[in-house]
């Protein structure tokens, strides 16, 4: 009996969980009546249709590709996407695996079907996000809240005379407000948003996230109203719509983007003022000072979303105790974001950026340049190499075996017909052999056998360009080049502390990524294939430790 699996999803518009294990008994119900056993059982809870990035489909598309079963049943084409590109996408990848889409409500899905249920349920999510908006419009223009809270304010629930619950009402918190109005204050005096959350987080005072202050969380984006220094509800205005969310469609994520200002809408609410107009002004005057001086702002938006890493570890360094990310405390010296802004973090250890990346650059030099490491990944490249051409010759392979029995099979049947069996009888049979013919040579004509064609002196040529590499990476002026294609073998780099013999306290650089599967096999591993994901362990003032990598 063919195998079947079954998928289940529920958002949480106008559904319970529980629809879960009822969609699943329905369709293994029709499962039983097309006589399909039931391989698997697939669902997403409390998940939107409008992405397919759900744990649940994922697994669901991946053992499809791998054979896992032969049809997929759903109650409707909606439960597996609402997107139009997503669900056609998704029915591609099915034929592909060579598996078939049932549903409960079309039967088994086409490409008719794919077509026009796509395009309805696009103008399905289309209209339901309109009339969300009009009906968020309409509460904030009777100064109800349009979504979420902030914080200084507690959201009420008031009870209608009919039963209904009033949703959306914002009273003040008068603890929350308090520190509002510290902020503010401290902030127009002329202290740093770092000082304010340092002084924060060691009075125990929680964050609107119920953890650490951050400094971000207080100056937020001025142009786009988020943190709490430009959060326009503290002055007794409630302005909506200023953002607008649209999917990626690559990651299936929400991205805001900044609408014009004749979009917005600002209703009057003096009820929820916290901040008076001269200390908002005073706020806002110092922004725009600190703005006006900054040399880095050539007028152009995202300037600094588009700039290059500083240098070469930027942003790939996280702290190994808390999980945060490390920063430069000055030019040469790097530590714990957490440790040094919020004071959340113990690992107040700093390291020399020079040192880390002294270790990475003579773990290059000086474990990949001897002669038998470029031996050993000369052979490695050599049979990844082939055994991607084979891949890649396989099908022309099987191809012209079955080009070849084509021919047989026809000279078999021209035999046939010359020793006295009627034309009539083998002509649909010679038909649809020619036909098969002609198809396998178009396919061949289109494609050629894939051969490997390697460098004469792959090692000696390996060395060299390590060497430059490294001499690139080394110099005054670095190569950005060189610089991007070591930041992109590097996934994580994990600097914990640990103490050393004599009694001081070092960085243990854990470094995770393909450079780290690479030094890995140059230390010792020369048997396997390197991982992705490997990690191995550089300390400072030691040097790299082939033996305690790790996967």
């Amino acid at each position: 009996m063919p195998n079947a699996a079954i998928y289940a999803r529920y958002s949480t518009d106008l559904q319970r969980e529980a629809s879960i294990e009822d969609q699943i008994r329905l369709c293994e119900e029709r499962a039983a009546l097309e006589g399909l056993t039931v391989m698997d059982r697939y669902a997403d809870h409390g998940t939107s249709g409008a992405s397919l990035m759900r744990p649940g489909v994922q697994a669901l598309i991946a053992d499809a590709l791998s054979g896992r079963f032969d049809v997929v049943i759903a109650e409707a084409m909606d439960r597996l996407s609402r997107d139009q590109e997503d669900i056609a996408g998704l029915f591609k990848r099915l034929q592909f695996a060579g598996v078939r889409l049932i549903t409960l409500s079309e039967g088994e899905v086409s490409n008719l079907h794919v077509g026009l249920k796509g395009t309805m349920n696009a103008l399905f999510l289309q209209d339901l996000a309109d009339k969300t908006r009009r009906g968020l419009r309409g509460r904030v223009e009777d100064g109800m809240s349009g979504g979420g809270n902030a914080y200084g304010y507690d959201v009420v629930h008031a009870q209608n005379p009919d039963g209904t619950v009033e949703r959306g009402a914002r009273r003040i918190n008068p603890r929350e407000a308090a520190v509002v109005t510290r902020i503010f204050e401290a902030y127009a005096a002329g202290r740093s948003p770092r000082d304010v959350v340092q002084a924060l987080n060691e009075e125990g005072v929680p964050a609107p996230s119920g953890r650490a202050w951050g400094p971000s969380t207080i100056y937020g984006n001025r142009r786009r109203g988020t943190g709490i220094l430009n959060n326009e509800l503290y002055v007794g205005r409630l302005v909506w719509n200023r953002l607008r969310y649209v999917k990626d469609p690559s990651s299936g994520k929400r991205v805001s983007r900044l609408n014009p200002e004749e979009a917005w809408i600002t209703q009057p609410v003096p009820e929820l003022r916290i901040i008076d107009d001269v200390l908002w002004e005073r706020v806002k005057a110092r922004q725009g000072a600190l703005k006006a001086r900054s040399p880095a702002n050539p007028g152009a938006p995202g300037f600094w979303d588009r700039r290059r890493p500083r240098h070469l570890l930027t942003g790939l360094m996280t702290c190994g105790v808390c999980g945060g990310g490390m920063i430069h405390v000055s030019k040469t010296r790097i530590v714990c974001a957490a440790a040094r802004d919020k004071r959340t973090c113990p690992n107040t250890t700093t390291m020399l950026r020079q040192d880390l990346e002294g270790l990475i650059l003579d773990g290059l030099e000086r474990h990949l340049m001897t002669p038998e490491r470029t031996e050993i990944f000369s052979r490695e490249y050599t049979e990844h190499m082939n055994r991607l051409a084979a891949e890649a010759n396989a099908g022309r392979d099987a191809a012209t075996a079955e080009l070849a029995k084509i021919d047989r099979d026809l000279e078999r049947l021209v035999e046939a017909i010359l020793d006295g069996v009627p034309g009539s009888k083998v002509k649909d049979r010679m038909a649809e052999l020619e036909a098969r013919k002609a198809e396998l040579d178009d396919k061949l004509s289109r494609t050629e056998a894939q051969t490997v064609s390697l460098h004469p002196d792959l090692g000696a040529y390996y060395r060299r360009e390590i060497g430059r590499l490294r001499d690139l990476l080394a110099g005054a002026e670095r190569d950005a080049e060189a610089v991007e294609l070591v930041r992109s073998l590097i996934e994580r780099i994990t600097l914990t502390p640990v103490e050393r013999e004599d009694g001081t306290t070092v960085l243990s650089a854990d470094l995770e990524g393909s450079l780290a599967g690479i030094l890995a096999l140059a230390s010792g591993r020369q048997g396997q294939a390197i991982a992705k994901t490997d990690v191995v362990k550089l300390v400072a003032g030691v040097g790299f430790e082939p033996t305690t990598f790790r996967l």
